[in-house]
């Protein structure tokens, strides 16, 4: 009875260790791009790109209004590609102008220490806004709080994190309803590097679908902390490099005739290259 008992523990560790990675097989009409997704390291950004895949997440559909649960991203397009730069896909629309109905934040850095109390300092300022505010204010467009509208105003207008400071980080939990714990930023988790999948953004905590594949043999340092690294290629360069070469327009989008298509984002357990 204690071998099986011990069996069975083992089995679920043996389990849980090995759930931590998770592959993904970008199957395009130029070849399959296979990618190992850090579930570890960005557990949010790898859920909602492996449950948009799969087709169990609900999101809205920008060109009916409407809320469907279907998998997102089979025979999207590529819409923009740079030679030696990246190619970036994931678009409802094919346009980079598309979203899904909602936002959620990056997982750019480790978590530092926590901050509570007195916000004296600018990047203290910094981390309450992108951490408590920045996601209050989209989650409640239609109608914040007065005060913390007003807060937000003449922080943007200011440029500066002075206005934030006059207040405690309790102040704003309590304003905004946050219920988790603010920190610091810590250590960076990933580098923008070659073979790396990252999420496109336009912004801080605006992540959603689109995705880009750093094509650049050198990596983007210059984007370090700004895009979510979720993952990198283990096969399949080559066709991202076919990809980025392809011949496009003014707006680096692939022409109609020659455009690659998405046909597929198959999710595994195991290394599909064993």
């Amino acid at each position: 009875m204690k071998k099986i008992l011990f069996i069975l523990i083992l089995m679920s560790v043996v389990f849980c260790l090995s759930a931590k990675t998770r592959y993904a097989t970008i199957k395009t009409n130029y070849g399959d791009i296979v990618i190992e997704l850090f579930a570890d390291k960005t557990p949010v950004t790898v859920d909602n790109f492996i449950d948009l895949a799969e087709g169990t997440k609900e999101w809205t559909d920008p060109k009916t209004g409407k809320k469907v649960k279907r998998p997102f991203y089979d025979g999207l397009i590529f819409h923009r590609v740079i030679n030696d730069f990246m190619i970036q896909g994931g678009c409802p629309l094919g346009t980079g102008t598309g979203g899904l109905g909602y936002q959620f934040e990056d997982e750019c850095f480790e978590p530092g220490e926590e901050i509570t109390g007195a916000i004296d300092s600018e990047e203290k300022a910094r981390t309450v806004y992108m951490q408590v505010l920045a996601p209050y204010m989209q989650a409640n467009q239609a109608n914040p709080d007065p005060e913390i509208n007003d807060i937000m105003m003449k922080t943007a207008q200011a440029q500066s994190g002075k206005f934030i400071m006059e207040k405690t980080v309790e102040y704003f939990k309590e304003k905004t309803g946050y219920k988790g714990s603010v920190s610091g930023r810590g250590k960076l988790i990933a580098m923008v590097d070659y073979g790396t999948l990252c999420m496109a953004n336009s912004g801080p905590n605006t992540n959603g679908s689109q995705f880009f594949i750093v094509t650049k043999k050198e990596g983007c340092n210059w984007l370090n902390g700004k895009h979510t690294v979720f993952g990198k290629v283990i096969k399949g360069m080559e066709v991202a490099h076919q990809i980025e070469k392809l011949p496009q327009n003014k707006s680096n989008k692939p022409n109609k005739d020659v455009e690659a298509v998405i046909q597929k984002v198959l999710i595994s357990n195991k290394n599909p290259l064993k």
